[in-house]
């Protein structure tokens, strides 16, 4: 039996090394970079207990979803769309553009900022104008149902553009607050993230997986402020922090998107293959 097993172990990494080698010869550019949050960096990189760690959450996220070596849209005079309302902020929320600004970002510059009036038409300009989406948080900033259901609507255009190589970055939905996304669809732009659920909660005791501090965050960023769901899966994304329940507070990654997920570039497969492998062979060593 433990002969067996180690056999089937050793098959199967070598089945996936295999898989990814041809994977990656089939496909050249592997697209889609895409990080969700439960977090709300938008409204706590502004105001807020601990600003620098909420601005560093951005500028990590920014930089994944733009990330030149992965994201073939990013060049001379490219920015990011950045989606969020215009109306005046109800109590406990805030521009939320003011914290993307906060954490070292240009209006103009690194990114535009277009609400429901205009989100449609800019879409169109996914690939060209823009290399990547930024989606406010609809409690801390004022990401409103106008703008959601806009996104929703256009989840095709949105999912092409991300298997072209585009990126998106999400925070946090939950119709908390003020409860300016009443009729849900949170998420829904990317129809596989089936299951988020909103929790208000404090931010104590969370920490950063090693994928997420792979990414250059810490322990601190990701405490002393708040946040506002949590994801009730993977779905073939990385964890990059949990809660202090282990309840997974933020995903990233970078795949084709389909029916029901992410499937991960050809690194994460030979790296999922070779530890397979590995653990095959040290089984079979230790047992002899």
């Amino acid at each position: 039996m433990n002969l067996m097993r180690g056999s089937w172990l050793r098959l199967t990494g070598q089945a996936l090394v295999l898989s990814a080698l041809v994977l990656g010869l089939t496909a050249p550019g592997w697209p889609g970079s895409i990080f969700l949050t439960g977090h709300d960096p938008d409204f706590h990189a502004f105001v807020g207990g601990n600003a620098l760690g909420a601005q560093h959450i951005n500028q990590v996220a920014v930089g994944f979803v733009r990330d030149a070596a992965f994201n073939p849209f990013v060049g001379v005079g490219s920015r990011f769309l950045f989606v969020e309302s215009a109306i005046a902020p109800p109590g406990g929320h805030v521009i939320g553009k003011n914290g993307i600004v906060a954490s070292g970002f240009t209006e103009g510059v690194d990114f535009e900022h277009h609400t429901a009036a205009t989100l449609n038409a800019e879409l169109n300009e996914l690939g060209t104008t823009y290399d990547a989406i930024v989606i406010a948080s609809d409690f801390g900033g004022i990401l409103t149902q106008a703008e959601l259901d806009i996104l929703n609507a256009r989840s095709a255009d949105i999912i092409a553009f991300l298997n072209a190589g585009g990126g998106l970055y999400a925070m946090a939905e939950s119709n908390s607050g003020a409860g300016l996304t009443p009729a849900g669809g949170h998420f829904d732009f990317l129809p596989f993230v089936v299951s988020s659920t909103q929790l208000n909660q404090g931010e104590a005791g969370f920490t950063v997986t090693p994928f997420g501090a792979g990414l250059g965050l810490v322990d601190a960023d990701v405490n002393g402020n708040a946040s506002h769901n949590i994801f009730d899966g993977t779905f073939g994304l990385n964890i990059v922090d949990v809660d202090a329940a282990g309840r997974i507070m933020s995903l990233a990654g970078r795949g084709q998107v389909g029916d029901i997920g992410l499937v991960p570039e050809p690194a994460t497969l030979l790296l999922l293959g070779a530890g397979l492998a590995g653990l095959g062979a040290l089984r079979s060593r230790h047992r002899r």
